[in-house]
């Protein structure tokens, strides 16, 4: 088994290498990782109804689509990744198997961990662990997160998201109450010796271990996949399943209420409503909008530089307009 520590924390490269250690290679591979903040979302889901797209805009937070099922998690330095990949000809997920491998791990530092629900780990009932899987040509991909000194405040305001928004068939993440790990030792360590004593373990108790470093073949490949792929807001935000999307927004110039038909990440019909007052006609900005992506940046720039937006909407401006859109 190949023993990977993987010091890049762009959570691009990083989604880019496990699909590359996954697909290309044919070794078993153990690989222990960290992402600069970030949201990493499930393959099914609507990367608009997971996040606080206000608090992640203003915060320059990415969000990464990845390859396995499951929820939204919050990634920053004080979350460690890891990641199983292994040859599997059942063609069945196994949660059991590979979470039972960190939950002995961490009885080693002296806590009490278990597998619960789904996919995951959790400590006198807070979760400390979220699990996916994936199977692929006889491969089996296995990645988690360990919170162990992450800022919670942020996960919270990072992921929360008002349901009544949005309307879709996507998969919703399931939140839970949660804890790092760091917490519950009697014995304090840094991120960094967690991350030592982790891949040491693995590294002793593993069958036929080798630590591995990327090769610069390997980092070009995921470079290239990370750009092609993990980069994109076509994967990361196009690639969600239809969605309808109703907000009602009080302002100081009244009140606004936005109606959006969105598919691929494409806006296909708008209405604005509302009790506001207005000097030009509403259905020119409507108009506009549709055929945009439903992106933050994208509509802060074409609104911006197209329209002056008080001549629409009297004594509102535009950063107020766009908070009604998300």
């Amino acid at each position: 088994m190949l023993v990977i520590k993987n010091t890049n924390i762009n959570p691009c490269f990083n989604l880019a290498c496990e699909e590359h250690l996954f697909l290309a290679r044919t070794e078993e591979i153990f690989m222990i990782w960290q992402n600069e903040p970030s949201i990493i979302i499930g393959v099914n889901q609507n990367a608009m109804s997971q996040v606080n797209n206000e608090y992640v805009a203003e915060n320059k937070i990415k969000i990464v689509r990845r390859i396995t099922g499951g929820g939204a998690v919050y990634h920053d330095l004080g979350n460690v990744n890891f990641t199983f990949i292994e040859n599997e000809s059942s063609g069945e997920t196994n949660f059991s198997k590979y979470i039972e491998r960190i939950t002995t791990f961490l009885k080693t530092l002296g806590i009490s961990a278990k597998f619960e629900g789904r996919n995951d780990i959790v400590v006198e009932g807070l979760k400390i662990s979220g699990n996916s899987e994936v199977i692929k040509n006889g491969r089996i991909l296995h990645h988690g997160t360990l919170l162990f000194d992450t800022n919670l405040e942020n996960v919270s305001k990072a992921l929360f998201v008002s349901k009544e928004k949005y309307q879709d068939k996507a998969v919703d993440s399931i939140r839970k109450r949660v804890a790092n790990i760091n917490d519950f030792l009697e014995n304090k360590l840094t991120v960094n010796d967690f991350i030592s004593q982790l891949l040491r373990y693995f590294t002793e108790f593993g069958k036929n271990t080798i630590n591995y470093d990327l090769t610069a073949e390997d980092i070009a490949l995921i470079n290239d996949l990370a750009d092609k792929k993990y980069s994109t807001w076509e994967w990361n935000i196009g690639n969600s399943p239809k969605y309808n999307f109703h907000k009602i927004e009080k302002t100081k110039g009244g009140v606004v209420e936005i109606f959006l038909d969105v598919d691929s990440g494409i806006i296909k019909n708008i209405s604005i409503r509302g009790d506001f007052f207005n000097l030009q006609d509403i259905s020119l900005i409507e108009n506009f909008l549709i055929g945009k992506r439903h992106s933050f940046a994208e509509l802060e720039s074409a609104l911006s530089e197209n329209f002056i937006i008080e001549d629409f909407f009297v004594n509102i401006s535009l950063q107020e307009l766009l908070n009604c859109v998300f």
